[in-house]
């Protein structure tokens, strides 16, 4: 039974009782209902925190993630290219698997008129294009009479730069990292980019880049 408050509280005794809270048990240094809203408080930091740390490890991942390229692959000298078309070329996207680690990719000269910079990197001396539908994955193909990439599967259709023109796609086509090394042109890694062809680390078809979305789909080491 609980003893009945003290006549002359004391504010700062360690136990209960002695400050005079009512329903207070003798030897007591914390009351029930105290103990009962520290713990609901401890629960609810610890919910906030499982949905709010992984959101500003997506949010602020791109800044510390590496972005340099780890592995080249030539794909052709510089005369085998040029700015007014792209010309298609099979790289390894995923070494020890043989041809099924195979992808074809659409090459051409960066245009210092035409081509847009990608934010956050230097101009690339080429532009290559992965032919991996942003919607479900399928493969796109390059119409050179409309200086289109097209996707018989659902109908996306995409610009000259990869930007998308129609149909379900959520962002442009992904591209590649280039170099030129002894007068042959080299690809690198892959990356995203947004409807304003800001670079991301590579994301899965279907992973919207832009506003709060980019947040909402972390990178994945997925080819």
């Amino acid at each position: 039974m609980a003893d009945s408050p003290s006549q002359n509280p004391d504010k700062n005794s360690r136990y209960t009782s002695g400050r005079g809270i009512a329903g207070a048990f003798e030897g007591e240094t914390v009351t029930r209902r105290r103990f009962m809203e520290g713990t609901a408080l401890a629960v609810g930091g610890i919910a906030s925190a499982a949905f709010g740390l992984p959101a500003l490890g997506f949010a602020l991942g791109p800044i510390f993630e590496d972005t340099s390229p780890t592995r080249w692959q030539p794909v052709g000298s510089e005369g085998d290219f040029n700015l007014e078309s792209y010309v298609p070329r099979v790289i390894n996207i995923e070494a020890g698997i043989g041809d099924a680690g195979k992808s074809t990719v659409y090459v051409r000269r960066f245009d210092k008129k035409r081509d847009k910079v990608i934010k956050g990197q230097q101009p690339q001396p080429y532009v290559v294009i992965s032919t991996r539908c942003a919607h479900l994955g399928c493969p796109v193909r390059y119409i050179q009479a409309s200086g289109k990439f097209v996707c018989p599967c659902h109908g996306g259709v995409y610009g000259f730069q990869g930007q998308v023109e129609g149909g379900p796609p959520v962002r442009p086509l992904d591209r590649f990292y280039t170099r030129v090394r002894n007068g042959q042109v080299e690809i690198g890694d892959r990356f995203s980019v947004n409807s304003e062809l800001r670079r991301f680390s590579p994301r899965d078809p279907s992973n919207h880049l832009d506003g709060l979305w980019q947040y909402l789909y972390p990178a994945r080491p997925t080819t």
